[in-house]
C-alpha cells in the first residue's frame, strides 16, 4: 500500500483535524456509490483508520505498521480494519449521516450489519512468549433460534418499511420564526433499518435477535503487545432481521510481571551479587520468562547498575522471527552484618589498598579541613 500521508494528501505533522478533512474530502471523491473507485475508496479509509489513533499513527511513524499483511507479516490478526467501525458504510455515515450512500435509496432498504464487539483478555508475560489458546465468553445480541435471524414467523424476508418507504429516517419540516427547519429522526416503524416483516415472530418481536451468551476460542500468537486486537469475523452481534453480523474483537492486555518487564522485544529486570563477587567475578544462575534457568556470567569488578546481557532469552516476534534479549541490570550487596574476623579481613584490604577509613583515623575530609587551616 502506498504511503498513508500521501493518499489523504497530508504532511506527516498534520494535526488530527487535518487528517479527518483530508479523508472527507478524499472520501466523497471515491465513495463507490457517487461513481468513485472502490479500491481508491477503500485505501483512503484505511490510511484515515491509522492516521486518525494517536496509537496507530506512532506505530505507523516509528516502524511502518500499519495493520495490514504486508506489514504484520501474514493475516491480519490485530484488526487494524476495524478500528471501532462496523464497517466502511459506518465510516461514512460518522461523517455523512445515513443518508449518503448508507441509506440505500429509497424504497430498497440496505440491510445493515451488526455491530462489533470488544471485549479485552489479560496474558502474563509466559504466555505473550508462547502464544496461548483462550476461550472468550461475550453476551451479544445473536440470531433468534425461533426464526432463525429473520425476525418473520414464517421465515419470510423483509420488505422495505411503509412508513420511511425503506430509508430508515421520517423527515418533518417545522416552521419557526426564522422560516422552515427540516429534521430527521429514526423510524420508529421499523426502528431505523428501513426494513419490516408481515409477520413478527413472537420470539424475538421481529428484530430476528435475542441476547445470548456465546464462547468462542481464540489462538493467541506468542509476541502479541499491549493493545494488540485479535478478530473474530462474525462473532459480533447479529444484523437485524437476518442481516450480516458484526465482528467480535479481543483486546490484548498484559499483566504486570514480578520479575520483568517488557521493552519491545526484550525483557528488563534485576539480580544482585554479593560484593565479593562482583569484585572477583563469577556467574549467576537466574530464570527466563520460558520456564527454564541459565547461567549469566559475572565479569571481575562489576559495578553497580552495569548491565548483563542474555542473547534471545526475551520475547519473539509477531509471527516469529529472533527473540529479544533479557538484560539484566546489577544491584551489588553490600553486608550489613560483619563479624569481628570479616571486618579484620575487609580492613586488611583497605590497608593494601592504600584505602583510609575514617573509623581507623583521619579521612579524606578531615585531612583536606586541616590542610585549610
Amino acid at each position: 500500500m502506498s504511503d498513508l500521508y500521501e493518499l489523504l494528501g497530508v504532511p506527516r505533522d498534520a494535526s488530527t483535524d487535518d487528517v479527518k478533512k483530508a479523508y472527507r474530502r478524499a472520501a466523497r471523491e471515491h465513495h463507490p456509490d457517487t461513481g468513485g473507485d472502490e479500491e481508491a475508496f477503500k485505501q483512503v479509509t484505511h490510511a484515515y483508520q491509522v492516521l486518525a489513533d494517536p496509537d496507530k499513527r506512532a506505530r505507523y511513524d516509528r516502524s511502518g505498521d500499519d495493520g495490514t499483511p504486508s506489514t504484520r507479516g501474514g493475516g491480519d490478526p490485530f484488526g487494524f480494519g476495524g478500528a471501532g467501525f462496523g464497517g466502511i458504510g459506518d465510516v461514512i455515515d460518522a461523517f455523512f449521516g445515513s443518508s449518503f450512500g448508507g441509506g440505500g435509496g429509497r424504497g430498497t432498504p440496505r440491510a445493515q450489519p451488526g455491530r462489533d464487539v470488544l471485549v479485552p483478555t489479560e496474558l502474563t508475560l509466559e504466555e505473550v512468549a508462547a502464544g496461548v489458546r483462550r476461550e472468550v465468553a461475550v453476551e451479544v445480541a445473536s440470531a433468534c433460534e425461533t426464526c432463525g435471524g429473520s425476525g418473520s414467523a414464517s421465515g419470510g424476508a423483509a420488505t422495505a418499511c411503509g412508513q420511511c418507504n425503506g430509508v430508515g429516517q421520517v423527515q418533518r419540516v417545522v416552521r419557526t420564526a426564522f422560516g422552515q427547519l427540516a429534521t430527521a429522526a429514526p423510524c420508529a416503524a421499523c426502528r431505523g433499518t428501513g426494513r419490516t416483516v408481515a409477520d413478527p415472530c413472537t420470539g424475538c418481536g421481529g428484530d430476528g435477535r435475542t441476547s445470548q451468551r456465546n464462547t468462542y476460542t481464540v489462538d493467541v500468537p506468542a509476541g502479541v503487545d499491549e493493545g494488540d486486537r485479535l478478530r473474530v469475523v462474525g462473532a459480533g452481534e447479529a444484523g437485524r432481521q437476518g442481516a450480516p453480523a458484526g465482528d467480535l474483537y479481543v483486546e490484548v492486555r498484559i499483566a504486570e510481571h514480578d520479575l520483568f518487564e517488557r521493552d519491545g522485544r526484550d525483557l528488563l529486570a534485576e539480580v544482585t551479587v554479593p560484593v565479593t563477587q562482583a569484585a572477583l567475578g563469577g556467574s549467576v544462575t537466574v530464570p527466563t520468562v520460558h520456564g527454564d534457568e541459565v547461567e549469566v556470567e559475572v565479569p571481575a569488578g562489576t559495578q553497580p547498575g552495569s548491565v548483563l546481557r542474555v542473547r534471545q532469552a526475551g520475547l519473539p516476534g509477531r509471527g516469529g522471527g529472533r527473540r529479544g534479549d533479557l538484560r539484566l541490570r546489577v544491584r551489588v550487596q553490600v553486608p550489613t552484618d560483619l563479624d569481628q574476623p570479616q571486618r579484620e579481613l575487609l580492613e586488611q584490604l583497605a590497608d593494601l589498598r592504600g584505602e583510609h577509613l575514617e573509623s581507623r583515623g583521619r579521612g579524606l575530609f578531615t585531612r583536606l579541613r586541616d590542610a585549610f587551616r
